[in-house]
């Protein structure tokens, strides 16, 4: 694997054990690679940049530098951090393009930060409109829409908080938003189950527009896909785990967090749901991300875009017509 230099990165033979399934066939004939646009919400302290390095397998981005004492208190603003990394999966070139949310969640006030990401998401739309709309088309124009946000829930054990709940649901509208628990391992297995639970119930009642892995429209998807849907479908929130660290366990390479009280292996499905999560982004589901991005997400944003601008010049023009008519 490159990183976006184009330097070879030291990772360890793949520890993953899932295949593409045939969906995702079709765009492994991009010469110069696919492009994604992963963005990662989430508070401080829920491994979100162990999470990249590790869906990555390589390190991307370092970890944050603690504040001096003297700057504790100060909060840090939000910002979006871009990593560029360049993958191949199962023969398929991916462009990957992550936006980092550093700072999310430090303040007491966090509607400035629900503004910043959603606008974020709306002035990628607003450069695809206007690329649309001109006369001669930019051949060399980068789609920069983000196609999934992970949003990084604590895992408390309890339900979703206000925070989660508001921001998924302004998020939702606009991106395929995708919930994942962050450092998971700090919940017992039971605890887990129950909190999975209790999170989808909540998704369900306030009715939070998350993407539920829904199945083709077409008929003649083989029946393997809709299975895998709905399997999918009961493990959300993923429960995730990340480790940048690789061992070789009886020849083989895994990654894995040591305990006192045992190990946890990152890509190990009774583990962690890591594994298969990195799978659906970067394999199997990557197509149905884009193609609700373009066809569902883009096109809703574009309608209402061109209808408030539409109704925002009639009332010009009726407001001009009527000086008009005082005037005479």
């Amino acid at each position: 694997m490159r990183d976006g230099s184009g330097e070879e990165s030291n990772v360890a033979p793949s520890v993953h054990s899932y295949s593409s399934r045939p969906g995702s066939h079709r765009y492994k004939n991009a010469k110069k690679g696919l492009p994604f646009n992963l963005m990662l919400v989430g508070e401080p302290g829920l491994g979100r940049t162990t999470f990249l390095n590790t869906l990555c397998e390589r390190q991307v981005a370092a970890p944050a530098e603690l504040p001096s004492p003297e700057q504790a208190h100060i909060a840090e603003p939000m910002r979006f951090k871009h990593y560029a990394v360049d993958m191949e999966e199962d023969g398929m070139k991916i462009m990957l393009n992550i936006i980092d949310t550093p700072g999310f969640g430090n303040g007491t006030d966090n509607e400035t930060c629900f503004n910043q990401i959603q606008e974020y998401i709306e002035a990628q739309y607003d450069e695809v409109l206007a690329e649309e709309n001109r006369i001669k088309r930019n051949t060399k124009f980068k789609d920069t829409r983000v196609h999934a946000v992970l949003y990084f829930i604590s895992p408390t054990g309890h339900s979703l908080r206000e925070i989660d709940i508001e921001l998924m649901k302004r998020l939702g509208a606009r991106a395929n938003v995708i919930p994942v628990i962050g450092r998971s391992d700090s919940l017992t297995p039971r605890e887990l189950v129950l909190f999975k639970q209790r999170i989808m119930n909540d998704v369900a009642h306030y009715g939070i527009p998350v993407y539920n892995f829904p199945n083709p429209e077409d008929d003649d998807e083989d029946e393997e896909t809709a299975e895998e849907n709905a399997e999918l479908r009961t493990m959300m929130p993923f429960a995730t785990v990340g480790c940048e660290e690789v061992f070789n366990e009886d020849g083989r390479p895994v990654r894995v967090r040591t305990y006192p009280w045992g190990v946890v292996q990152v890509d190990n499905d009774e583990h962690s749901d890591f594994d298969r999560l990195r799978y659906v982004l970067l394999n199997s589901h990557i197509g149905d991300l884009r193609e609700r991005t373009q066809n569902d997400l883009y096109e809703l944003y574009r309608t209402e875009k061109l209808s408030t601008n539409a109704a925002a010049a009639a009332a010009v023009a009726a407001e001009a017509a009527q000086l008009r008519a005082v005037a005479a």
